[in-house]
């Protein structure tokens, strides 16, 4: 391959990346926020509290959505680039929120559970990204 078509393909790998960072960033900051909002509401917050918290955990499911794209496009991205491990990211149950009809303690110890795994998982990609950008960077 062509210096100049090689350098192109890993420009292009770099650029979904950053574009797959950025929605995981947005959604943490969402997730954290939520987060925040799900302590307020397991303290007894009421339904202001659970509007706000359910609002930021929808905010934080788009910008997933948007990070499924980019991470897919990334993957395509990097089939080009010769030297770089396979890089894989299940993202078919990937932060899914479930909605909950009954508020309680127990449903918001629940979603607040659901919250920090998907915080968890949103970390965990950006770190392989993070690693794999590296990487990029290096050839």
């Amino acid at each position: 391959m062509a210096t100049v078509d090689y350098r192109r393909e890993i420009n292009e790998a770099m650029q979904a990346g950053q574009e797959a960072l950025r929605c995981l960033s947005q959604a943490r900051d969402c997730l954290n926020s939520a987060g925040n909002w799900g302590i307020v509401d397991m303290l007894g917050g009421g339904l202001i509290t659970t509007f706000i918290k359910r609002s930021k955990m929808k905010d934080a499911d788009l910008l997933v959505q948007q990070a499924r794209s980019a991470l897919k496009r990334f993957q395509k991205e990097l089939t080009d680039v010769e030297n770089i491990p396979e890089f894989r990211i299940e993202t078919g149950d990937f932060l899914t929120f479930a909605d909950y009809f009954f508020d309680g303690l127990v449903a918001d110890w629940l979603v607040q559970s659901k919250i920090n795994d998907a915080r968890r998982q949103v970390e965990n990609a950006m770190v392989k990204i993070n690693y794999i950008m590296g990487q990029l960077k290096g050839l």
